[in-house]
């Protein structure tokens, strides 16, 4: 987490989250580094579906259509939450950690999204674990990629 503060910082960018499945432990491991005020703008947690449409502005007809645990509904998350949060960066997480199938996606299906400028680039993860370390892991994935994706900025 040190590393994607510094790389933030040093571009001047914000980031904010849109959180599911991982019920904003993004944001709040985000929340642990000394200084990340300056960069982070905020989380949103939107765990059931009215919240995501509600709150957020996801589409109910994407919803309906592709369900929560989908690339669609994590590329919308992380849009909508970065006009939401006037940020300059976005990161969403949506996926099923168990114990049982949900929208016909396996158990350690992950969907997530950054959201930057005008483009969304959408991520798929199948891991595998409880699911504490399900969420664990999606967050980890997503700290690499997000820190791929700024150095290639």
């Amino acid at each position: 987490m040190d590393e994607l503060y510094l790389l933030l910082k040093n571009k001047g960018w914000t980031i904010g989250s849109c959180e599911s499945l991982t019920s904003g432990l993004f944001t709040a491991r985000f929340g642990e580094v000394s200084g990340v005020s300056s960069v982070l703008k905020g989380g949103i947690v939107t765990y059931q579906s009215d919240v995501k449409a509600d709150l957020v502005g996801v589409k109910r007809s994407l919803i309906e259509q592709y369900g929560v645990v989908s690339e669609p509904c994590a590329s919308a998350m992380a849009s909508q939450a970065k006009k939401l949060l006037k940020c300059d960066l976005c990161v969403s997480f949506t996926g099923n950690a168990g114990p049982t199938a949900m929208d016909g996606q396996p158990v350690g299906s992950v969907y997530c999204a950054i959201a930057f400028q005008d483009e969304v680039l959408p991520y798929h993860f199948q891991l595998s674990g409880s699911r504490n370390e399900i969420r664990e892991q999606v967050i980890e994935c997503m700290v690499q990629e997000l820190i791929k994706f700024i150095k290639s900025r």
